[in-house]
């Protein structure tokens, strides 16, 4: 006992605590913007797919490229180069609020190609079943494909969640609060053990409950 009181020394409870509000702030709020752009994203991507409904080869061709350079640039220079345009909308880069634009800028592209391949898994012929029934392209998107995907886009809300933990860490870098700047500050600058381990198993713990909860979610709509 007195090892392990040894060990967690430099620990104060009350710092990790607000840290860990912190993270959930930043994984909360741009996961909530992540999905309210991404999913109409996805949507559109698939639509204007070849061989698809809204087939349009130069907006599909326009929209890939956008998605696929920023999902290609690595998410540290990513917050740096949103710096100026994250102080234009927030009034600050750091914190939370200075967080939350370049997660969702940095996760929404992600998240919209698993919602397309999401969409791609629905069996072509409850499209055309549901078109020959008069259906417009609306009905169809939200009478058979959004239900019908329902369990490949909550796996990727998962995917996407567990990325975006990942991400706020790194925005710790920058200043951004939770446990990521924990680590940075105390665990690496200040070389105390005892905090990196905590903040560690913390974000650990965060992404088992995640998946745990994603995958209870993908199983319930799957029997559906």
């Amino acid at each position: 006992m007195e090892v392990l009181t040894s060990f967690f020394s430099n620990i104060d409870w009350y710092e990790i605590w607000l840290a860990t509000g912190d993270t959930l702030l930043m994984l909360g709020g741009s996961l909530l913007f992540t999905v309210l752009l991404g999913l109409p994203l996805g949507v559109l991507l698939f639509l204007c797919s070849p061989r698809q409904l809204l087939e349009a080869k130069g907006v599909y061709a326009m929209l890939s490229l956008v998605v696929n350079i920023l999902r290609s640039l690595p998410f540290i220079i990513l917050l740096i180069v949103m710096i100026p345009f994250t102080v234009l909308i927030t009034g600050t880069s750091l914190g939370v609020a200075g967080a939350i634009p370049p997660l969702v800028v940095g996760a929404t592209p992600f998240f919209a190609r698993l919602v397309e391949t999401a969409l791609r898994e629905v069996d072509r012929g409850i499209i055309e079943a549901t078109q020959a029934m008069g259906a417009t392209t609306r009905q169809i998107i939200i009478n058979a494909l959004l239900p019908e995907a329902r369990p490949g886009i909550f796996a990727a809300i998962t995917v996407t969640a567990i990325t975006l933990v990942s991400y706020t860490a790194m925005a710790g870098v920058v200043g951004a609060g939770g446990l990521g700047d924990l680590a940075i500050r105390f665990g690496y600058q200040r070389f105390q053990t005892d905090v990196m381990v905590v903040t560690v198993v913390l974000l650990l713990m965060l992404v088992q409950v995640l998946q745990t909860v994603g995958d209870k979610l993908v199983v319930h709509f799957s029997r559906k």
